[in-house]
């Protein structure tokens, strides 16, 4: 990936994810993962390690516009020894994606916009251009065998909904489609845990090692993400039976903690176990980021009914009609507090489940009863007693938050499977 933008971290790099995770579905074991400068000398240094590594494609992103620090396409063309040639079908055809955007624009038979159409529409010779999806066309350079072999290169622009939009175009091309014929039938899955620390797994995992033959031939990396733990393997299809036998393994050691064995996130349980219920929500340390990660999907409005963010006693009692005398009484961080905070968003929103947080995120407010990270929880189900807990987590404000986030929608889930 390239981009001084990216590489400062002004913004996040979201087309090597997005990239490996569409290589690895078509076989291609992705080796590397590497973000550099503009400039061309970072660019050729990359280039020039992952040639000495032996890999047999080469996908670049960003440094296509028409300004002058938007160099990708030469300086690619220069570490493969070819020549830049200027492609007048697709000169015109860029001048035309521009004249669509800006009818009123001026003329661009000449001046700095048509010096910029001609520079990106120099193409090296021997490669296949790619039809723009923006302003910018990509490029795919076949590799060159020999004494100094370079790997197919392909070129595609910054920007993710552009780079997303041209690939198909880059994976059919020749060069391209040659690569991925010889790439391995490679299989990835996914296990999520909630409640299991990576110690716990690890163990679990040595223990397979001497159960299983050839457990050696998966490839298993672990993730410990806002609370949940993630098992990825990676396998050739001939090894699924090693695989399966994992699984046996794991749900032998850790059934109660894996919700999914499949990938599927807490998110869709969650929308598995409503079964067409709606639910709302009612938040105070959260400040609505179980709302948020509630509606953050499309569709969310076919279940969401809304939220409260009652963050002040007042709101409390204000909105959802938790009483002030149960706040005195117990303190806003409390189960009482939080099962009429559940309660109140059930009736007030007229939905069928609602899910409420209530707790102490820091850097201050606690006490040695209640230390900071203590929060409380409530589940308001129509027809069932509501469902309380208190859970204390570990961290700065953003990781209690982030943490009591997803612990409520592991708790609404675990409350819906009950029946």
């Amino acid at each position: 990936m390239t981009g001084t933008e990216v590489l400062t971290g002004r913004i996040a790099d979201q087309n090597g994810p997005w990239l490996s995770d569409r290589l690895l579905k078509l076989g291609v074991d992705v080796a590397h993962i590497t973000i550099c400068g503009d400039r061309p000398a970072d660019l050729t240094a990359q280039l020039r390690f992952l040639t000495e590594q032996g890999v047999d494609l080469v996908v670049t992103s960003g440094g296509l516009g028409p300004t002058a620090d938007d160099l990708t396409v030469s300086t690619v063309a220069e570490f493969c020894n070819r020549e830049l040639l200027l492609d007048p079908g697709l000169e015109e055809h860029i001048a035309g994606i521009i004249r669509s955007f800006r009818p009123d624009a001026p003329d661009l038979d000449a001046g700095p916009t048509r010096i910029g159409i001609r520079k990106q529409a120099h193409v090296p010779i021997g490669a296949t251009a790619l039809p723009p999806t923006g302003t910018a066309p990509g490029v795919v350079v076949p590799a060159v065998p020999g004494d100094r072999p370079v790997p197919t290169i392909v070129i595609l622009p910054g920007p993710p909904g552009e780079l997303q939009a041209m690939w198909p175009s880059a994976v059919t091309s020749p060069a391209v489609a040659d690569v991925l014929s010889r790439a391995d039938d490679l299989q990835q899955e996914t296990v999520r845990a909630y409640g299991l620390h990576e110690a716990q797994l690890a163990e679990t995992l040595r223990r397979a090692e001497t159960e299983i033959a050839d457990l050696d031939r998966l490839e298993i990396t672990t993730c410990l993400r806002h609370g949940e733990l993630d098992m990825v393997t990676r396998f050739a299809s001939g090894d699924a039976h090693i695989y399966r036998r994992l699984l046996g393994v794991l749900i032998e050691h850790h059934e109660r903690q894996i919700f999914s064995l499949d990938g599927a996130t807490i998110d869709d349980r969650l929308i598995d176990a409503l079964d067409g219920r709606s639910i709302g929500t009612a938040e105070s340390c959260t400040g609505g980021l179980v709302a948020a990660r509630l509606t953050d999907r499309p569709g969310s409005s076919a279940y969401v009914m809304g939220g409260v963010v009652s963050y002040s006693n007042d709101a409390k009692s204000d909105l959802i009609d938790v009483p002030a005398e149960m706040i005195v009484a117990h303190g806003a961080v409390s189960e009482q507090v939080a099962a009429a905070m559940a309660e109140g968003a059930r009736h007030r929103l007229k939905v069928d489940v609602a899910v409420s947080t209530t707790g102490i995120a820091g850097p201050g407010g606690g006490t040695e009863a209640k230390p900071v990270g203590t929060v409380c929880f409530g589940v308001a189900i129509e027809g069932r007693p509501t469902y309380t807990v208190t859970r204390r987590f570990p961290g700065d404000r953003e990781r209690i938050r982030t943490l009591s986030t997803t612990a409520a929608l592991h708790l609404v889930v675990a409350q819906l499977d009950q029946g």
